[in-house]
């Protein structure tokens, strides 16, 4: 096999847009597959991929003005609404006026959206095994390590974004890696 030889022949070469680079074509395509199996695995408590990461801060936080649930999930204000109106659908949240700031809007878990909590736990600690699967605890601590300073990185990238929201903290950043 020469050097311009795929290493799985029946797989084609990635878009020659990626040429330039090949770490970061690698992290988009980890963090893919990472997205689709924590949909398969979180498809037996009926929720999609992100909207168990908004209930965890739910069920951390108790109830949050939707407005700081936007900034937290440093996602587009469209989506976390979509996000919501689905949650409520399905009586997972609540939303309702805050009783300081009758402007703001509160969000809390229901019982039934508590109730899905061991159920996601579950699927995330399946998913870090898959995730990590193959890895010694050298390598595992190796790849937080390098992950965090990854983030890091981004992090400082997106604060020269006016557009952008707020980089996370380094203390966030060793939270997040410690949850690796």
């Amino acid at each position: 096999m020469t050097s311009d030889d795929p290493a799985c022949p029946d797989t084609p070469l990635p878009p020659a847009a990626t040429s330039g680079g090949p770490l970061s074509d690698a992290l988009s395509r980890v963090a893919r597959l990472h997205r689709a199996t924590a949909g398969k695995l979180l498809r037996c408590t009926g929720l999609y991929p992100g909207q168990e990461l908004l209930m965890k801060l739910l069920w951390e936080a108790g109830p949050v003005r939707q407005s700081e649930l936007i900034r937290t999930m440093e996602l587009d204000p469209s989506t976390v609404t979509k996000m919501l109106q689905r949650l409520e659908q399905t009586g997972h949240v609540r939303r309702h006026p805050d009783p300081v700031d009758r402007r703001a809007v509160l969000v809390e878990a229901t019982e039934d959206g508590c109730a899905l909590r061991p159920g996601v736990e579950a699927a995330w600690s399946r998913l870090e095994e898959r995730t990590l699967a193959g890895l010694d605890a050298a390598e595992r601590s190796e790849l937080r390590r390098l992950l965090a300073k990854v983030e890091g990185n981004l992090c400082t990238a997106a604060q020269d974004c006016p557009s952008d929201q707020p980089a996370r903290t380094s203390s966030a950043l060793s939270t997040s890696a410690a949850e690796l």
